[in-house]
């Protein structure tokens, strides 16, 4: 029978977890004040305004990726909990990269944030090494 130990320093993968909390919501917070300027109400997602997309594409397209962040960054952070943790923290500063760039009104400045991919499949690789190791395959 295979156990997982959860280590001390989990807390800091918590520690990130919270920081992507707060990263998330200040993203929506963002797309709030963008409706206000640009006048589009809700329910509509998004308007002929190219400068609103922007704002509204860099909340979703991170809220579409989210979920697997979260179970990569408590998978990972079983095992490897500093890795991980650095690794979250990775992707959550690359997302405020990324939505910046995109707050431009230029898309393509949305790749300064592309580094968070190191951080997305460190979470990943860490995840997998834990299912190996979980059934005694390495």
């Amino acid at each position: 029978m295979a156990t997982i130990t959860i280590y001390p320093e989990f807390g800091y993968v918590i520690f990130s977890l919270i920081a992507s909390f707060v990263m998330v919501s200040y993203l929506g917070v963002q797309v709030g004040k963008a409706r206000k300027k640009y006048e589009v109400k809700y329910p509509q997602m998004y308007s002929n305004n190219d400068m609103f997309n922007c704002v509204q594409r860099a909340h979703q397209n991170t809220l579409e990726v989210y979920p697997v962040y979260i179970v990569f960054q408590i998978l990972g952070g079983f095992q490897y909990p500093l890795f991980a943790a650095i690794a979250g923290i990775v992707w959550v500063a690359s997302r405020i990269s990324y939505a910046q760039g995109y707050y431009t009104g230029n898309p393509e400045k949305r790749l300064r944030g592309a580094y968070g991919y190191l951080g997305l499949f460190g979470l990943m690789g860490l995840s997998i090494k834990l299912a190996l190791n979980l059934l005694q395959w390495v």
